[in-house]
């Protein structure tokens, strides 16, 4: 992957879904060329302003390839900024018997309801039924472009101001952890990686990772996760 858009993230041919571990690929490259988000813009004063005005900017990954035949479904995650001293994001590690992204890190998210009243309503929805992350503590901003997963949702990114003080209550079935990682961190490029490989099928695939070290515990972000938060870079660095 290069600094310019990219147009596939995370392919692996579903029969490898499970067994294909991205750890093991070496990155081919870090972009530590370009530079951070300004701690200053990762405050809360500064993140209102930016989705109240929006810049012009472009997505750099909209779509992953479609892996499956299946019909499209909308999907919604929160993307849950928590205004600590220094700023962290709110992630989750999903179970590891789910049927989709099994094991990866995710935002608290999901499919869209018939019944939620928009894309924020059922983020939040899902955050609560997740991990119990109340909507008292949650602060709206607004919403970045689709992104489209080889699991063919077609995700929603709303991102939200929380205050701490919240308390947790994690859905044994859905989440196995949730932890939080720095957000200048996940906005300082030269914490991503670069990862391409030749699948199964012979087609050359690209993804994005950004590894914390969380003490004993590495948090591997990479494929959907990575790329959202890679757009997010290109939104707040606009």
């Amino acid at each position: 992957m290069r600094a310019s858009p990219v147009e596939v993230i995370n392919a692996v041919v579903p029969t490898a879904l499970q067994s294909f571990d991205p750890r093991e690929v070496p990155p081919i490259g870090v972009d530590s060329g370009l530079p951070a988000v300004d701690p200053a813009q990762l405050g809360a004063r500064a993140l209102r302003a930016r989705f109240a005005t929006p810049p012009a900017w472009t997505p750099e990954v909209r779509r992953e390839p479609r892996m499956f035949d299946r019909a499209p479904a909308q999907a919604a995650v929160l993307v849950p900024i928590v205004m600590r001293e220094q700023p962290t994001v709110l992630l989750t590690e999903r179970s590891s018997h789910l049927k989709n992204h099994s094991g990866q890190v995710a935002f608290p998210g999901g499919r869209v309801d018939p019944e939620d009243a928009n894309i924020a309503a059922a983020a939040l929805r899902e955050a609560w039924e997740e991990v119990g992350l109340s909507a008292d503590y949650i602060e709206i901003l607004g919403s970045l472009p689709t992104y489209t997963t080889v699991t063919s949702f077609i995700v929603t990114p709303v991102v939200a101001l929380v205050r701490p003080g919240f308390e947790l209550n994690l859905n044994p079935y859905e989440v196995e952890e949730a932890f939080e990682v720095p957000f200048a961190f996940l906005m300082d490029p030269a914490n991503h990686r670069r990862h391409a490989m030749v699948g199964a099928d012979a087609t050359a695939r690209e993804w994005l990772s950004m590894p914390y070290q969380d003490g004993p515990h590495e948090r591997f972000v990479w494929g959907a996760t990575a790329g959202m938060l890679r757009n997010l870079y290109r939104f707040l660095s606009a």
